[in-house]
């Protein structure tokens, strides 16, 4: 059997990111704004993952993770990928993610060895907190982002990886712990 997976570390929102979130509910039905709950930076997406390899995934990443003390990130500005004019996914920028480069980088080459693809692009760090899915919203959100393009939304402790498990419904994904993997 399968399940959809992925690597990530979960981000707990500050209030500045709490209102953000809260605003961009307010541009309308186009964009579906990430739950408070499932805010995370993920680190590599396994995609569909036979259940007899999750033993040796979690393996690997707690061997990708070996000499990684807890560090900080800080969460700042405002963006929208592929561009403005072309909002799909509404994120919020990482400073100081030098450790998560190299987090993604020691998982990209080691799940490869399970059959996992490499990534094509480097890793660039960012918080997803919007996708578009049609419908009005977006002028109101690329205003939004405007304003939000230098903002500080604070700093964040990243003393964890988490391999998590995704269900896709209608209301949006469900996201559950599979191994939590401390830092240390």
């Amino acid at each position: 059997m399968k399940l959809r997976a992925f690597v990530s570390v979960d981000i707990h929102p500050s209030s500045r990111l709490s209102d953000l979130l809260n605003d961009l509910k307010g541009c309308g039905s186009g964009l579906r704004v990430v739950k408070h709950s499932n805010l995370h930076l993920t680190l590599k997406f396994l995609g569909n993952t036979e259940e007899g390899q999750i033993e040796d995934v979690i393996r690997l990443v707690e061997s990708s993770t070996t000499d990684i003390q807890p560090f900080e990130i800080r969460l700042s500005g405002m963006g929208a990928f592929p561009s403005l004019s072309n909002v799909r996914i509404i994120w919020v920028g990482v400073e100081n993610g030098k450790n998560l480069e190299v987090l993604a980088e020691r998982l990209d080459i080691s799940l490869a060895a399970l059959g996992f693809k490499r990534e094509r692009r480097a890793y660039r760090p960012h918080l997803t907190v919007a996708r578009t899915r049609g419908g009005g919203g977006l002028s109101s959100a690329r205003d939004l982002i405007a304003m939000n393009a230098a903002t500080d939304y604070g700093d964040c402790v990243i003393d964890r990886v988490t391999l998590k498990k995704s269900v896709l419904t209608p209301e949006g994904p469900i996201y559950s712990d599979i191994r939590e993997i401390k830092l240390d």
